[in-house]
């Protein structure tokens, strides 16, 4: 192995998180008071699929709350304490906004099934009414977040978690209907249960995708050998490794790696190129690079 001096720091210039505080106010306010609204024609009514929408929503409350948090605090800058700053509480949130719904639908699956062997009388009309409004704001607290969602995790899961909850006011309001024409009681538990379902799979995407992130695990978007066969590929490269790939927040990532180039030292030029290229073509922000030569290389490059 060489004696190399030769420690690149080649930075690209990665963006921070895009701010969405005012679609966050705007579906927090909106979010909460139709909890509020939801919750209490789904008791006066009778309906276990109101409130299990109504459960659902609180926790999508919550989670709207936290990202919005993270995102604010993903936007401050490093300290000599967090050298990084506070990006990876984007990643902590993901993670404990999929832990809210995982207790969300322990607490509605287990009122439902309780009431699943004597089902309450339900007025339909009013499941109807409620979910309709429901529908209403969750997809336009959905579209808030429409536009970032393909680049940043905690976005990605706002706009899930209301689309899915505009999903669900559809399948309720369809649930009401079907209890007005038939009178069937039945319909209303079972219907909370298809929601609690819903909810589960859309949550079992958010808490691997998050759990990933929060193991250093390399980003979804990015695709390990072919970074290091670009790495292999450079000219003078003779061999890679010990490289590395994590997420810093759930929209930036980092690199570092040793390359061995026993052809001498690069120069500036040549790191600055690669942590371009890293940034354009795999969305790597911040490299780290250690050259290891056959001799001795006093440049810093």
């Amino acid at each position: 192995m060489g004696a190399g001096h030769s420690h690149d720091h080649g930075h690209g210039h990665a963006h921070g998180p895009a701010s969405h505080g005012a679609a966050f106010a705007i579906g927090v306010t909106l979010n909460l008071a139709f909890v509020a609204v939801e919750a209490t024609y789904g008791f006066l009514s009778g309906s276990m699929a109101l409130v299990a929408d109504a459960g659902h929503n609180l926790s999508d409350v919550l989670s709207l709350a936290l990202a919005w948090g993270a995102s604010v605090l993903a936007r401050r800058a490093p300290s000599g304490r967090f050298t990084y700053g506070f990006k990876s509480s984007t990643i902590l949130a993901a993670l404990a906004n999929a832990g809210l719904l995982l207790v969300a639908i322990a607490g509605i699956a287990y009122e439902t099934v309780g009431r699943m062997a004597a089902p309450p009388a339900v007025e339909g009309r009013t499941m109807m009414v409620v979910a309709g409004i429901g529908i209403l704001i969750n997809g336009a607290t959905a579209l808030l977040f429409a536009r970032g969602r393909e680049h940043d995790i905690n976005i990605r899961g706002a706009f899930l978690h209301m689309a899915a909850d505009a999903l669900v006011s559809l399948g309720v309001v369809v649930a009401g209907l079907a209890i007005l024409l038939t009178g069937e009681r039945w319909i209303d538990p079972v219907t909370s249960l298809i929601i609690v379902l819903v909810i589960a799979w859309g949550t079992w995407g958010l808490l691997k995708d998050s759990v990933k992130l929060g193991l250093n695990a390399v980003p979804e978007h990015i695709d390990e050998a072919a970074v290091r066969a670009h790495l292999a590929a450079l000219p003078g490269v003779t061999a890679v490794h010990d490289l590395h790939i994590w997420p810093m927040s759930t929209t930036e990532a980092a690199l570092t790696a040793h390359l061995v180039m026993p052809a001498g030292c690069p120069g500036d030029a040549f790191l600055h190129d690669l942590a371009h290229r890293l940034e354009h073509d795999f969305k790597i922000g911040h490299t780290t690079v250690q050259v290891e030569t056959g001799a001795q290389c006093e440049v810093d490059c």
